[in-house]
C-alpha cells in the first residue's frame, strides 16, 4: 500500500493561448459554455479536487485583470497566483514553475481551455504520479491513422502506409510530475520545441505512466469544439 497523505500537489493552468483557429474575436479562454468562461470551468473543476492544494493561472498579460474579476466573481477556490504568460506555451508553463511554494512535492500541469476534466482523472493522475514520478493523461486512437506524403507545394497528397493504432494513445492534460522532476526538465530542455510537458521529462530518460482518460476530456481548439462542449456541459 502506498500513501501519500502529507504530499502537497499545486496545479499550473496555461491559458495564454489566443485561440486563432477559433477565429474569434474574443480570447479562446474567456469564451463561454453555458454563459460562462471556457477556463473558469476549468478552475472550477481543479479547485473542486481535494486533491490540489493551491493553483496558478497562467494567462496572456493583458488578460491579468479580467482574469481576476472572474476569479472573484465566480469564487473559485485555491487560487495562488495568476501569472503573466509567454510567447510559446512551455514559456508559459515555465513561468508557473517558478511560482510554486518550496515545500511542494507534486505539480499537475492543465490546459485552460480543457473544461471537462473530472475529480477521478485528477484523483488518478496525482496518485500515479506520487508513486513514479510521472504521469499523462491519455485515451486509445479510435481513428485509422495514416502516413501521408506531400508534394513540395502541398497541393497533393498521397498515402504512404497505413500506421498499426494498437499501440497509439492521444495524449491529454492533466500532466502530472514530482516537482524536482519536472524542474529539472525545464531546466535541462525546456527550450527545445515540444508538443507537451511529458516530452521533456522523456528525454530524461524517465518513464511516463499513462493513466486512462476520457474522451470527453476535450481541448476546445476549433468551432466545431465549441459546439460539441455545449453538448457535453448541457448532458453533464
Amino acid at each position: 500500500m502506498f500513501i501519500f497523505l502529507n504530499m502537497k500537489t499545486e496545479a499550473i493552468v496555461a491559458a495564454a493561448g489566443v485561440g486563432k483557429r477559433l477565429r474569434a474575436k474574443t480570447r479562446k479562454p474567456y469564451l463561454k459554455i453555458l454563459r460562462k468562461p471556457i477556463l473558469i470551468h476549468t478552475l472550477q473543476a481543479l479547485s473542486g479536487s481535494a486533491d490540489i492544494n493551491k493553483i496558478i493561472v497562467v494567462v496572456n498579460r493583458l488578460d491579468k485583470k479580467l482574469c481576476c474579476a472572474l476569479v472573484k466573481k465566480y469564487k473559485v477556490k485555491k487560487i495562488k497566483a495568476i501569472a503573466a504568460g509567454g510567447s510559446q506555451r512551455r514559456d508559459s508553463v515555465r513561468n508557473g514553475l517558478q511560482l510554486l511554494d518550496k515545500d511542494t512535492d507534486v505539480v499537475l500541469i492543465h490546459d485552460g481551455v480543457r473544461p471537462f476534466i473530472n475529480r477521478q482523472l485528477i484523483k488518478e493522475s496525482v496518485a500515479s504520479a506520487k508513486r513514479f514520478g510521472a504521469c499523462v493523461v491519455g485515451v486509445p486512437v479510435k481513428a485509422t491513422i495514416k502516413k501521408v506524403a506531400r508534394s513540395p507545394g502541398h497541393q497533393i497528397t498521397s498515402v504512404e502506409k497505413t500506421i498499426d493504432r494498437k499501440n497509439l494513445w492521444e495524449i491529454q492534460t492533466p500532466q502530472v510530475f514530482k516537482k524536482d522532476l519536472i524542474l529539472r526538465a525545464y531546466n535541462k530542455f525546456g527550450n527545445i520545441a515540444a508538443t507537451d510537458d511529458a516530452m521533456l521529462v522523456e528525454k530524461l530518460g524517465v518513464q511516463v505512466r499513462v493513466v486512462l482518460g476520457s474522451y470527453n476530456n476535450i481541448k476546445i481548439t476549433t468551432p466545431e469544439d465549441l459546439v460539441i462542449a455545449e453538448g457535453l456541459a448541457k448532458c453533464a
